[in-house]
């Protein structure tokens, strides 16, 4: 039997899931995704590294994803489990489509820590980024128009929680 902060949890992330689907049809910004977390949250890209606080995980979103909506990529959902405050996330990072239909997609992993109030403190993206490069390099990949910015040469690669969150994970530095 879930416990109430694994039932929140769940929750929250089905809603997170739910709009990100949106964002992926653009319908909604990038920026919306944000919300789902707390002023202090990290959040930790496999090329951008680690993002603090709401309003610069945000603007991450926009300026990395610009140029990329509406243009085949896409993050269809496959699985999750919910551990206490933990979330941990198997989805698929569709890079498009080949002219037999065939989808381009190199599977992702995802762990976030719940916070409360429908809010997340932290999330840990995990792609294997030589995949990816192989992935579009066959697929003879061209950034499209409206996408101008790049990942940093020499991310931050801390992968800590936040301080004022450290005590969901008390075995972890």
């Amino acid at each position: 039997m879930p416990t109430e902060t694994e039932r929140e949890a769940r929750e929250a992330y089905e809603r997170l899931v739910a709009l990100r689907d949106e964002i992926d049809v653009g319908r909604k910004p990038w920026s919306a995704l944000a919300d789902f977390f707390t002023e202090d949250a990290a959040y930790i890209d496999p090329a951008w590294g680690r993002i603090e606080g709401r309003e610069s995980i945000r603007e991450f979103f926009e300026k990395s994803m610009a140029g990329l909506t509406g243009h085949g990529w896409s993050t269809p959902e496959n699985w999750i489990m919910v551990d206490g405050p933990r979330v941990v996330s198997q989805w698929d990072q569709i890079l498009g489509e080949s002219a037999e239909g065939k989808k381009w997609m190199v599977p992702g992993l995802s762990i976030l820590y719940y916070a409360g109030n429908g809010l997340f403190c932290y999330s840990h993206d995990m792609l294997n980024m030589t995949h990816v490069g192989q992935t579009m390099k066959a697929m003879a990949w061209k950034p499209p128009a409206g996408m101008l910015n790049m990942p940093p040469r020499e991310p931050n690669r801390d992968v800590s929680l936040p301080k004022a969150w450290q005590h969901l994970e008390p075995n972890r530095p």
